[in-house]
């Protein structure tokens, strides 16, 4: 196995579109890091597009006309993701799409994941089954079957979202995205450093992402001014 050089660290929500095509930009990315022997771990974090949204959820179609003002642009808006996702081997199928759920249980269940070492199964999970097969993915059973199928113990993930365990760390970490000025997904993270927002193509990102590891690790190598 390679040696691991560093990490990324990607700040996200489930049901952005966006974060999910990121997500398939930054797979088509890291070998080509590898090839230039840059190893990263990534690790991924919380935010809230939509903070107020009711624990349920809300019927998706009002909602979406409501934000975006009309049919027509909801539309447009649909076309230019099911592109850019096509693009990268995504079927977004926006018609199986029937709630826009409050993420919060999701990102609850990323963290549990991160813990158990299958976060990038489980975030892989949750935009599938959003964005491509139209599960809500505010439900707890929904979330206990996204589990599952990425490892984690059925009745662990029962248990965890039964409670309010992992609760306040993500709403802390969701804070801290905020107070460090974040407010678009997918942000990419690099030593406590914001590189780029936004899903960008895999080449971009690989070049980023080397140029960032050599800026940053010269700098942490040079001794502190007195």
């Amino acid at each position: 196995m390679d040696s691991v050089t560093g990490r990324i660290d990607v700040i996200s929500d489930a049901i952005c579109p966006w974060c999910y095509i990121g997500k398939r930009q930054l797979e088509l990315a890291l070998p080509m890091l590898a090839e230039q022997g840059l190893n990263f771990e990534v690790h991924w974090h919380p935010y809230q597009l939509n903070p107020e949204m009711p624990a349920e959820g809300v019927e998706r179609a009002a909602y979406r006309l409501a934000k975006f003002g009309s049919e027509e642009k909801m539309r447009q808006i649909d076309a230019r993701v099911a592109e850019a996702g096509a693009a990268v081997g995504i079927e977004m199928r926006s018609g199986l799409m029937r709630r826009t759920p409050n993420t919060i249980a999701a990102h609850r269940l990323i963290w549990l994941a991160g813990e158990e070492g299958v976060q990038d199964a489980v975030v892989d999970g949750l935009f599938r089954g959003y964005f491509s097969e139209g599960k809500d993915i505010g439900d707890a059973a929904v979330l206990g079957e996204i589990g599952a199928a990425a490892g984690l113990a059925a009745e662990r993930v029962a248990a965890m979202l039964a409670s309010d365990e992992g609760l306040e760390i993500v709403t802390a970490r969701d804070a801290m995205a905020r107070s460090a000025g974040i407010n678009g997904v997918p942000s990419f993270v690099m030593m406590n450093h914001v590189l780029f927002s936004g899903a960008v193509p895999a080449e971009q990102m690989a070049e980023a992402f080397e140029r960032a590891w050599t800026v940053l690790s010269e700098r942490a190598q040079q001794p502190a001014s007195k």
